[in-house]
């Protein structure tokens, strides 16, 4: 059957029929449909609904299966896969920028930023994530940027490329000019899986001014038409900075504000009002200890804002979107519950529904593609997941919704398809020689290490 779907990639007229699925589509319209069809017809969901009956159709038996759309990650620092959890208790951010932006970043290749972003796109695939955007703030050169957009292409993901200059050390200062290179190169097409946009930082206590957002990188990316998304938006200075950008105009649908954690009520009604959108961390910000280490759920939804959810950086957290609703599930209610102990108060506790919007059409709104993915809805990108609802870990199946949230993981993913390709299936990740990735990884990974060991015995020494 595989071969069968393969031998006609692309083409437009191929049908994939999927029969007898819960179909969890996350569309207001759909809701949840038991024993279910859905076509997919070229790259697109064609119709959804029960006994389709359609002729000429790869008909894929998924009964006992709940069919739900791709996760979206809104935030993820993909070049630093090939160092996965090798910091995993670090408990403040200047530990981890000390470690992985001052010492490691600078000793990335090229070669090193496609290993590390091709496999944090294949591990997304893996477990579910369809739609990934790499927070690519190691672009010490132009090689380094297509090095990380070219990984993005080759695993086939829909990937959104935010990318920012580095923090520290010797880099080629083109960007962030080279953007426009960049989109004219990767970006030209319409109807494609890559999207631009622009990584910033909200302040310059960090790394400086060149890389936080401001009127000059506001101009760069309204005039390339192309998102913002600005990492690091913590506390004080970045409510200040939320207000400013508010008061310039330079806050709307196309920014994302990462984290969030600890702004004022003020900056959060800016934000509410200017409609900008929200990617939570919730395991960064509560593991490392972000700020408040809270994930702004509930002040993002007081002002109207359904955020979305994003993995962040692999050094010290886990890589996939399960794990990641089921802590802000988990967060969410439990400070709820405590703020009304003791008192007559109900505080609202989110729900598995609520999680899962977050992970997927709000995800996809959050990247700027809520018309093209994050729901199954007919005409948008077939961008899905068939998880088995009758392996051992998941059945007898009760409440579907549920189960994704709070029963699933990656195992339990038998297919992944991406604009109507399939990219998992059979429980396996497609066209990926894993000993030869292997291989790629760990060397990839003695470079990097080594060359850090180097560097910072040279500086030691001097």
């Amino acid at each position: 059957m595989l071969d069968h779907i393969r031998r006609h990639a692309g083409d437009r007229r191929r049908r994939i029929l999927f029969t007898g699925a819960t179909i969890v589509t996350m569309d207001d319209a759909l809701g949840v449909l038991d024993r279910a069809d859905l076509l997919v017809e070229g790259d697109r969901i064609a119709a959804i609904g029960t006994d389709l009956g359609v002729e000429d159709a790869i008909t894929v038996d998924a009964s006992g299966a709940i069919l739900a759309p791709g996760f979206v990650d809104t935030h993820r620092h993909a070049w630093q896969a090939q160092l996965r959890r090798i910091m995993p208790d670090v408990d403040d951010l200047m530990a981890y920028v000390t470690d992985t932006l001052v010492s490691y970043a600078p000793a990335y290749r090229p070669e090193d930023m496609y290993v590390g972003t091709r496999l944090a796109a294949l591990t997304a695939i893996d477990s579910g994530i369809t739609c990934m955007l790499d927070f690519s703030h190691n672009s010490r050169s132009r090689e380094h940027s297509e090095s990380a957009i070219r990984a993005l292409l080759d695993t086939g993901i829909r990937g959104v490329h935010a990318g920012m200059a580095p923090h520290f050390g010797d880099w080629d200062r083109q960007w962030p000019a080279d953007l426009t290179r960049l989109r004219e190169t990767y970006f030209g097409g319409k109807d494609q899986l890559l999207t631009l946009r622009l990584g910033a930082l909200a302040t310059d206590e960090i790394a400086g001014p060149d890389i936080a957002y401001g009127p000059s990188l506001a101009r760069v990316a309204r005039e390339l038409g192309i998102g913002v998304s600005i990492d690091a938006v913590f506390g004080q200075s970045s409510s200040e900075a939320v207000l400013r950008w508010a008061a310039d105009g330079l806050l709307d649908p196309t920014v994302t504000l990462i984290h969030a954690t600890g702004l004022t009520s003020r900056a959060w009604r800016a934000i509410g009002d200017t409609g900008a959108t929200v990617a939570l961390a919730p395991t960064s910000d509560a593991q490392i200890g972000l700020e408040t280490a809270i994930p702004a759920v509930d002040e993002a939804l007081a002002v109207g804002v359904r955020p979305g959810l994003s993995i962040d950086v692999e050094v010290a957290l886990a890589s996939d979107m399960f794990t990641q609703m089921r802590a802000l599930h988990a967060i969410q209610r439990m400070r709820a519950v405590n703020a009304g102990y003791g008192t007559d108060r109900q505080p609202r506790r989110v729900t598995t529904h609520d999680v899962l919007d977050f992970a997927t059409r709000q995800g996809a709104h959050t990247n700027g593609l809520g018309d093209v993915t994050g729901t199954l809805t007919v005409g948008k990108k077939a961008d899905l997941q068939v998880i088995r609802a009758d392996d051992l870990n998941n059945l007898p199946l009760n409440d579907p919704i549920g189960t994704v949230v709070l029963g699933a993981d990656a195992r339990n993913i038998s297919a992944v398809l991406i604009d109507g390709e399939p990219r998992k299936w059979d429980g396996k990740v497609l066209d990926v020689n894993l000993v030869a990735l292997r291989a790629e990884v760990e060397e990839s990974r003695a470079h990097i290490l080594r060359t850090a060991a180097a560097r910072g015995a040279a500086a030691h020494i001097g």
